[in-house]
Order: structure tokens, then sequence, then C-alpha cells
């Protein structure tokens, strides 16, 4: 009897029927190291489960990869849920993966503490870029569900608290995948429109699942662009979430996020009544202070006696011109002392009074002084000057001083 000889294909098919018919096979976890991970545009992801003894070749097709929770990596142990077959075309079985959690924890849980890591490396988080809130808001823009509690809550404290401040409603959903791109979307629209001057996202308590909306990226960014105030309000105060990370104020739950974000009205009449009386009392003291300074300056005599004023001006003038002839004359005999003793002092070095005591100036023919016998000659003519009058002479010998003698008359 001649054996059947089979095709490659066919021993490859046989194998997945093989496989494929085992039950054991179709719904597997298998527990292994993430290594070689791999997403490629077309939205499958390519991996390899290993252990120190083996590994198995793994891949996630565009719709389960769009459902994780978390972003996978390599060297994190992971469970992974599926079903194991042959792919004919290489002959090679793989795991087809339906679903992967991290190991020792939930893929929510993963998934929070890496968008938390990654936003605050990108400095989402940093206190700088808080905003404060405004202390007297006209209007509260609330992000949230129209048919939560929170919300009514809300309103109820809003308007027992300061019922100056309009609440606007902004409705999206609070819960599922449609959730985070409406709650980002509100949170834009009310800072493009300026709905109002704080905003007011997030929900009531529940489960981690349910909160997640508000863990979502889009979400997270949307309120660290915001230029409006948000103040976040999610679940209870256990419950924490990204957007409390991000948001420029956190409450404890959201009927908390309605006494933050208004003042109290009853504090504020308190305060407003401190206030009056305060400043009843300082203009009450101010208005004494200005009666007792109108009762001094009513006993001044300038008010008393209108020309008081001039007749003191009067007499202060008439001292003041009595003072500048004293002074004037004391400034001119002064002067005229100084004159008399320039005067004297010109007199005695003049030289006709230096004559008038018996002395003579004599000059030579060209009229200079004479200073030295040897300033003249015998026989030149001399004019001598006395204290009155002068005379012409001719000089017949001079003389050094030393021979000085009258010539005896002959």
């Amino acid at each position: 009897m001649e054996r059947h000889v089979f095709g490659v294909s066919e021993v490859n098919q046989l194998v997945k029927l093989l496989l494929d018919g085992e039950p054991m096979l179709q719904n597997i976890l298998v527990r292994g190291e993430l290594s070689n991970y791999k997403m490629y545009p077309s939205g499958h992801h390519y991996f390899t489960l290993k252990d120190p003894e083996g590994a198995l070749r793994c891949v996630m097709f565009r719709g389960q990869a769009s459902r994780l929770r978390f972003r996978p990596e390599n060297g994190m142990k992971v469970i992974a849920q599926g079903r194991i077959t042959v792919f004919p075309r290489d002959g090679a079985y793989q795991l087809y993966c339906d679903a992967l959690t991290p190991e020792g924890a939930g893929d929510l849980a993963v998934a929070f503490e890496q968008l938390k890591a990654k936003l605050h490396a990108e400095g989402l988080f940093d206190p700088a870029h808080k905003k404060p809130l405004p202390p007297y808001p006209e209007r509260i823009a609330i992000v949230t569900s129209s048919a939560g509690a929170a919300v009514h809550d809300m309103i109820r404290i809003l308007r027992r608290r300061y019922p100056l401040a309009k609440a606007v409603l902004l409705p999206v959903r609070v819960q599922g995948a449609e959730a985070p791109p409406e709650i980002a979307g509100a949170i834009r629209y009310a800072n493009r429109w300026r709905v109002g001057d704080v905003i007011i996202t997030g929900r009531g308590g529940g489960s981690m699942e349910d909160l997640w909306a508000f863990n979502d990226e889009r979400v997270a960014r949307a309120i660290h662009e915001s230029e409006l105030p948000v103040i976040s309000a999610v679940g209870h105060e256990p419950d924490v979430t990204i957007a409390d990370f991000v948001a420029d104020a956190r409450a404890s739950t959201p009927s908390n996020a309605a006494e933050i974000a208004v003042p109290d009205q009853e504090a504020l009449r308190r305060w407003l009544d401190g206030a009056a009386s305060r400043l009843e009392r300082s203009e009450t003291a101010r208005l004494a202070a200005l009666r007792q300074r109108l009762a001094a300056l009513a006993e001044k005599r300038v008010l008393r006696d209108q020309l008081a004023y001039v007749q003191d001006k009067r007499m202060e003038l008439a001292h003041v011109q009595r003072r500048l002839g004293d002074l004037s004359g004391a400034l001119v005999a002064e002067k005229r002392r100084r004159v008399s003793v320039l005067g004297a002092a010109l007199d005695a070095m003049s030289p006709l009074a230096v004559l008038g005591r018996g002395y003579a100036m004599a000059r030579g023919p060209s009229g200079e002084i004479l200073r030295s016998w040897r300033d003249v000659r015998t026989g030149e003519q001399v004019s001598v000057s006395l204290g009155e009058g002068g005379f012409l002479c001719t000089v017949e010998e001079p003389w050094e001083k030393e021979k000085q003698a009258w010539p005896r008359k002959k």
C-alpha cells in the first residue's frame, strides 16, 4: 500500500486543524516577560513572551491593541490571553493575543503610573503653571454629566454660598470611550468662548474604571492648556486621578469644588459688617480730630482780627527798614574810614609830600630822574623840583656820596 506524501502547506494546515481543535489552546493564559515588542503603523503589535526555558511568538491585532490601557514595554512581566494556532504560510505557531495584563498589578494601575510619570517629566504638574482662582467669579463653567447627582449638589451649594455667580453647565459623558474627547472638547469650548471665570470638571465616586476618563491624556492636556483656572472634582477624597495633578486646584468631592470656587456669602457679610464698623470708627475719630483742629484755628488771632496779620507785617517791615538804615549807615561810615586810611597812606607815599619835607628831585636833560652822580656830566643842565616850584642849574662838578662836600664859595 502506497503511503500518502503531504505537501508543506498540507502539513501546516493539518497542524493548524489539530491546534484549533484543542479547546485548551483556544482561550489560554500565558505568563511571561515581554521581549522584542514592536508596534507597526498598521496598528498591529508583535512581540515575544519568554521565560528562562523558552520563548513564544505573539501577535495582537489592531482591534485588540486599541483596548490596551497601558503601554507595554520590554522586560515587563505580563499575562497574555488568547489562542494558539499556526500561520500556514510560515508553518510557525504563535499566540494570537486578545488581552494583555501586567502581572502583579492591574492594567489600569500600570497605565495610571505610566501616564503620571510621562506628564510629570513634561512638567504638566509643575506648581509654576498653577493659576490662581478668581476670588469673586461671576460665572462658573461646570463640565460634567447632566444626569449625575454631582451636578445638582454643586449647583445647590453655589446658590447657597454665592448666589451672585451664575452656573453654566456643559454636559458631557463622564464614563466610557466617548467621555475623554467630550470632556477635553468642553474645556476647550469654555476657554474659546469664555463661558465662565473658572471651570469645574469632575463626577461622583465610582471604581477606577468608572473614573478612568479623568486619567486620559487628552483630558490632562486640555486642562493644562486651559487659560481659565480649572478645579478637578473627581470621585471621593481617596480617589486620585491624573486630572487632579494637572488642575489648578483639586477638590476632594464635587461639593467641595463648589465651596472652593466661590466665597461664602455669610462670611462676606460678616467681613463687610466688620469693615463698616471699622470705617465708622475711623471716620468718627477723623471728624473728632478735625473738630479739634477747627476749634484751635478759631482761637487764632488772625481769624478773630483780620487786620492783625497786616499790622504784624507792617511792624516787621518797619523793623526791617530800621535795620537796613542802621546797616547802610554803618557800611558808609566804614567805607569812609577806609578811604581816609587809604588816602593817608597814599599821601604818605606821594613824592610831593616828600619834597615838602625839604627834599628835592633832580631830572636830567631828557627829563629822567637822576639817582646817581654818574647820570650827569659836567656842564649839563639839570632841573630841580622842590616842595614849591623848582629851578634849573648847571652841573659844575659831580661827586660820589663818600666824597660829598659843599664847594667853598670863592
